[in-house]
């Protein structure tokens, strides 16, 4: 069954607040495998103008995924978690994410659409610091598969 179109747009409320630490920005950097400095140092991150460790690209991810969680579960949408795959990921940086950043998430469903019986949801995430600042967008793209034909 195809999901409701009128979802499209529906935003849900910020999240509580996510603080960055430096250990999970060296736990995520060691994990996708990319031993840049800026992420473990804080004397390189500050040598290049940073006040401390910033993330790699994708840390995002962690946080928004986590924000995108109030969509997936509302029970008003009816996506079937148990059939969705993750499709695609995509960021837009105003500043890069830092320890010690407190970040909220507003999600927002940017479209559906049914292709081949497949839901395709895409979610953006708009990442925001403890000022009200953007840091990051986060679009999650979510495919849960047709069920199968007895």
């Amino acid at each position: 069954m195809a999901l409701d179109q009128s979802f499209v747009g529906r935003t849900y409320p910020p999240t509580s607040s996510y603080e960055v630490g430096r250990e999970k920005i060296r736990e995520f950097a060691e994990a996708v495998g990319d031993g840049h400095p800026v992420y473990i140092d804080p004397e390189a991150a500050k040598a290049l103008g940073y006040p401390d460790v910033i993330a790699p690209p994708t840390f995002a991810f962690a946080i928004s995924f986590r924000a995108a969680a109030a969509v997936v579960q509302d029970p008003q949408l009816g996506l079937d978690y148990d059939r969705v795959v993750h499709r695609e990921q995509r960021f837009a940086y105003a500043r890069p994410v830092r320890a010690g950043d407190r970040l909220s998430v507003v999600s927002t469903i940017e479209s559906i659409k049914t292709l081949a019986g497949n839901d395709v949801v895409e979610i953006r995430g708009d990442v925001s610091d403890e000022a009200g600042e953007h840091v990051v967008t986060a679009w999650t793209k979510l495919v849960a598969r047709a069920a199968e034909e007895a």
